[in-house]
């Protein structure tokens, strides 16, 4: 890790105090020869900050992250820095602020697919570790219906269990890891499916208006489908396919 931090650093050698640095307040480093932009979601003392949804430059808000469609500490952190690039080439606040507003997420990352009868569905098949897992379900401020599980990498989920006993009203778990994942989160109401067709099944009955549904398996989707993409539009037509009145971004 030490040559790999010094290796990072090399990326500011040839900056002089002509040019800029955006870097996060949390991150301890030498003192640099150009001139640095600070961000921090976590509270810390920086350039960009937060403020509940507000992101604020110096104090003043400039970007509801609630009007954005990403969610979360991490993406609060992506657009403090894309704020402050543009801050850096002399953009203005107003029109990153729409841009930011305007920007979708790629496909399988944190997706929003629908608003079903007071639910939100969101298609997060692009979450094949456990730290995409864990990403995703801070991102929410909702109660969580959860749909985990896949294929068996050989690394165990206990050290999410505190987070989903939090944040998680019932894990619906498929895939070759369902059953040990539901020994790694005893203290959670889980239930087990045998298909993903079944989970979104499930799914839209165990959950209630003002939940999200949320599919972040937390690892890789060849035990059933041939990759995350493949995983996640199937997910996508097993949700469009429930009956009931839905609301989508795009037709």
């Amino acid at each position: 890790m030490g040559e790999y931090r010094q290796a990072k650093l090399r990326i500011f050698l040839n900056q002089t105090s002509e040019d800029f640095a955006v870097v996060n307040a949390r991150d301890n480093l030498p003192d640099l020869a150009a001139k640095s932009i600070t961000f921090s979601a976590e509270g810390l003392t920086a350039d960009f900050t937060r403020r509940g949804s507000q992101i604020l430059f110096q104090g003043t808000p400039v970007l509801d992250q609630s009007q954005t469609l990403l969610r979360g500490s991490h993406n609060a952190e992506n657009l403090m820095a894309a704020l402050a690039a543009g801050y850096c080439l002399g953009l203005s606040f107003e029109d990153m602020a729409r841009a930011a507003c305007l920007y979708s997420p790629l496909e399988h990352r944190c997706e929003f697919v629908c608003r079903r009868d007071g639910i939100c569905w969101i298609n997060d098949s692009k979450s094949t570790s456990l730290d995409a897992l864990e990403k995703a379900i801070q991102s929410q401020t909702t109660p969580i219906v959860l749909i985990a599980g896949g294929k068996d990498k050989g690394f165990e989920f206990d050290v999410l269990a505190p987070l989903v006993k939090a944040r998680v009203k019932v894990a619906i778990l498929i895939g070759e890891m369902r059953y040990r994942i539901a020994a790694s989160w005893k203290a959670v109401p889980s239930e087990i499916s045998e298909t993903l067709e079944d989970a979104v099944c499930l799914a839209a009955k165990l959950s209630f208006p003002g939940d999200v549904v949320l599919f972040s398996p937390g690892t890789s989707s060849t035990d059933m489908f041939s990759g995350y993409e493949e995983r996640g539009r199937y997910f996508k037509q097993f949700v469009y396919a429930l009956p009931g009145q839905q609301v989508r971004y795009h037709a």
